[in-house]
């Protein structure tokens, strides 16, 4: 572990100097510097962080003298995620970098913005509390002769633990037993009785739960924390529930009881009932009133003021006339040391000292420069006890005989006190359900003026949603296509965690938000692979697919970002839409589908059919962006609208990375010869099989229904059309390489209009059709899109 303020020794050589010095940097940049076990800073970011974060200058470090001295101050790895976190999610008005690399060479490795937190989700997330884990275990490692208690090898366990990141190590003074059975009577309702003879019964686990109580802090203060933590695990179901919770939400509660009885507005009748007539109730006389009497009467307030917690004299008379003796012996010990001062002809206190120890109790002290004027009579009417650098202490027998008294008082008083104290302590615990309900009230309360300071609080207030029950409406299976960047995530994303807001009783971020209850959200967003269990990322993807499919219910929301990417493209589409047709056909679960498959929007189609079942409920929405082709730029528009997007970006946005132009031409090439409205996937020399199965309603040996005459007259005149001059020249369309005189609109625009023709063209019914007929309606096809082609230069070299 680096500690925190030991800065390794840097050479201003090292080129971080000059690097800092770029005058393209980002101004509001914050830069980090990556060393592996440690990060450092420099220059005025350091003095940044170092007034900002450890707020002093003594954490800063002088690199190199004079006008090139440079600013530096090292940061272990917590600092930085405290760092990271508040930069990122807390303020506005700074950006992070991380940069990587040694000596000289250093490259940007991450970048972040309070917009764009992706590069360090895994730093801003990796400690948050609402992320944890759904089993904590405590394990004390007990060592004896023949091995450990818990694992025969200690050190494996602990290293195969860190390796999968759930170890976290505690102190020793945590794993204590003392007050456990205490600590879980506060936690176990009924009696606690069973609950000590289990925890007698165990030799090491009662140590383990001691320590488990401690970290996860369920006898801590958060009321309203643990509460919220709760809330968000178990969302509300009823509607009624989920709008009694909003009502409150509408109004702020700055002084609790007082400002819930002037609230005189639309729920204070609500409020009354909820809050005003058990506070009332809980805190009269004979309940929280009584209480508080109690601790007026049995607690010393002067010594609270002191920081010391003690019984009150007055609470008791033994108490009271121990406490009257013991001032009675003070001052008679007060008025030797005057005497005595006196007789000796000393100053009291600046010549002769009176000090209460331990070894001796009460004693007089003298310096040794005072000692030679009074040893005589220090020989003979006192006794000496220690001769020190600090002074000479003694006494004598009236001092010793007021001194013993006074200990025994002092020791009888303790007892008296601790005696109180358990009786105390009883009579408060039999207050414990009254706390309890006011812990419950104050937390809900906590909770709910968060929910109303934030609402309130923000740029753009938030809005109270409409809850309804469980409903849907005519589209509830949405598929979103668009580029990268758009916003597909961050859209189904936001609809998720405005629902479970809603649903523990927030106002949400929306300017209008109607809400049907869901059971559960399933979420397949993002993955990553897990090496130590041997899961890829696509594996990891299917698993939690999996899960999705065997858990969802008509009633739940189901979020799916980007399925099937993790593996060929064909076996990604093919699982991406048979997923979507059982999530739309079998669990009829309301779901938002991201993906780049466009082939998947076909599902939205009225007439879209698979085999003999009829999709229903299934809608297009696409980010849209815009493309100006004038000087190469892609700008996102942030807005989800109805409708496929007409296109992908891909090849634009390699072409804006500044791709060379031989590349991003035949990427284009080798797309167009892919795309499903490619001219050689229609017509092909190659089978009949490959013609009839772009047409999409006859298979070859595949469809029981298929009339073969019929078929085999589809494909003679198919073989005939081909013979025509425009349509010979059209199945030359893969090989022909686009002239330089064509520009990308043009091309585009041109592509455009060859799908409509082909598609015009495959949904002619050539089995019912003459070749006469079939010959004068792709005539009048190739008529269409000559005139097409006259202000297209790319398609009039089809003609």
């Amino acid at each position: 572990m680096v500690e925190e303020n030991k800065l390794p020794e840097l050479k201003l050589g090292s080129g971080i100097s000059l690097f800092l010095q770029n005058p393209t940097h980002d101004p509001r940049a914050v830069r980090i510097f990556d060393r592996r076990d440690y990060y450092t800073s420099h220059g005025e970011n350091a003095t940044f962080i170092a007034m900002t974060y450890y707020h002093t200058t003594t954490a800063l470090r002088q690199l190199g003298g004079g006008a090139d001295g440079l600013s530096s101050v090292s940061i272990n790895k917590n600092m930085f995620e405290t760092i990271a976190r508040d930069l990122l999610l807390e303020r506005t008005d700074h950006t992070l970098e991380l940069y990587e690399g040694s000596g000289s060479n250093w490259r940007l490795a991450k970048s972040g913005t309070p917009g764009n937190l992706g590069s360090f989700e895994d730093v801003l997330f990796a400690n948050n509390e609402m992320q944890d884990s759904p089993v904590v275990v405590a394990l004390i490692p007990n060592f004896r002769e023949n091995g450990c208690t818990v694992f025969n090898e200690c050190r494996t366990l602990h290293d195969a633990l860190t390796r999968c990141g759930v170890l976290t190590e505690r102190k020793k003074s945590e794993f204590k037993t003392r007050d456990l059975v205490q600590d879980l009577g506060r936690l176990v309702k009924g009696s606690i009785e069973p609950v000590r003879d289990l925890v007698s019964g165990f030799e090491f686990a009662p140590g383990a739960l001691g320590a488990l109580l401690s970290y996860a802090e369920l006898l801590a203060a958060g009321m309203g924390k643990r509460l919220l933590h709760m809330w968000l695990k178990q969302p509300l179901l009823d509607v009624n529930e989920i709008n009694s919770r909003l009502d409150l939400s509408s109004i702020r509660l700055p002084y609790i009881r007082s400002a819930l009885e002037r609230y005189d507005g639309q729920f204070s009748s609500l409020i009354k009932e909820r809050y005003l007539d058990p506070l009332e109730s809980l805190t009269d006389d004979d309940h929280l009133n009584k209480f508080v009497a109690l601790v007026e009467a049995s607690v010393d307030l002067d010594q609270l003021e002191n920081g010391e917690y003690m019984i009150s004299p007055n609470y008791d008379p033994a108490l009271s006339a121990l406490k009257d003796e013991q001032e009675s012996l003070e001052r008679q010990i007060h008025n030797l040391h005057k005497q005595t001062a006196n007789d000796l002809d000393l100053p009291q206190d600046k010549g002769l000292k009176l000090d209460k120890g331990t070894q001796f109790g009460h004693v007089f002290r003298i310096t040794k420069k005072e000692e030679p004027k009074i040893r005589k009579k220090l020989t003979t009417q006192f006794i000496v006890l220690e001769t020190r650098k600090d002074g000479v202490k003694f006494t004598n027998t009236k001092l010793k005989k007021l001194g013993d008294q006074y200990q025994k008082i002092v020791e009888e008083y303790k007892n008296c006190q601790k005696e109180l104290v358990n009786r105390v302590i009883q009579t408060a615990a039999t207050f414990s359900e009254v706390f309890e309900s006011l812990a419950g009230m104050l937390s809900e309360l906590d909770v709910l003026l968060s929910f109303a300071d934030l609402a309130s609080s923000c740029p753009t207030p938030y809005t109270r949603p409409d809850i309804s029950p469980s409903v849907r409406g005519k589209s509830w299976f949405q598929i979103i296509t668009g580029p990268n960047m758009g916003g597909k995530s961050t859209f189904i994303r936001q609809v998720g965690v405005n629902i479970l807001m809603a649903q523990v009783g927030s106002f949400v971020p929306c300017d209008k938000a109607s809400i049907s209850v869901r059971d559960c959200i399933f979420a397949r967003v993002g993955a990553g692979d897990c090496q130590l269990r041997g899961v890829s990322t696509f594996m990891q993807e299917m698993l939690e697919t999996a899960s999705i499919l065997k858990g969802a219910t008509d009633k739940s929301l189901i979020i799916i970002d980007e399925l099937g990417r993790g593996t060929s493209t064909y076996d990604g589409f093919g699982l991406a839409w048979a997923i979507c047709e059982h999530l739309v056909q079998v669990i009829k679960a309301p779901t938002l589908f991201a993906t780049h498959f466009h082939e998947l929007t076909a599902l939205a189609d009225e007439k879209a059919e698979s085999h003999t079942k009829h999709i229903v409920g299934v809608a297009n929405y696409h980010v849209s962006a815009h493309i100006d082709l004038s000087n190469c730029k892609l700008t996102m528009l942030y807005k989800v609208e109805p409708g496929a997007c007409d296109q992908s970006f891909g090849i634009h946005v390699a072409e804006f990375a500044n791709f060379p132009k031989s590349v991003v031409a035949l990427a284009r090439e080798k797309a167009a010869e892919l795309e499903d409205f490619s001219p050689n996937a229609i017509f092909s020399n190659d089978t009949a099989e490959k013609v009839l199965a772009v047409d999409g309603r006859h298979r070859v040996g595949q469809c029981g229904n298929c009339d073969v005459p019929s078929v085999q007259k589809r494909i003679l005149i198919t073989e005939r059309l081909q013979t025509t001059p425009f349509m010979s020249n059209l199945t030359k369309l893969r090989g022909i390489q686009t002239k330089k005189i064509c520009d990308l609109e043009d091309m585009s625009r041109g592509a455009a209009h060859a799908h409509r023709f082909l598609k015009a063209f495959s949904d002619l019914p050539l089995e019912t059709m003459d070749l006469k007929e079939a010959l004068h309606q792709v005539s009048k096809l190739k008529d269409d899109l000559e005139r097409d082609a006259a202000n297209c230069r790319w398609l009039k070299q089809f003609f």
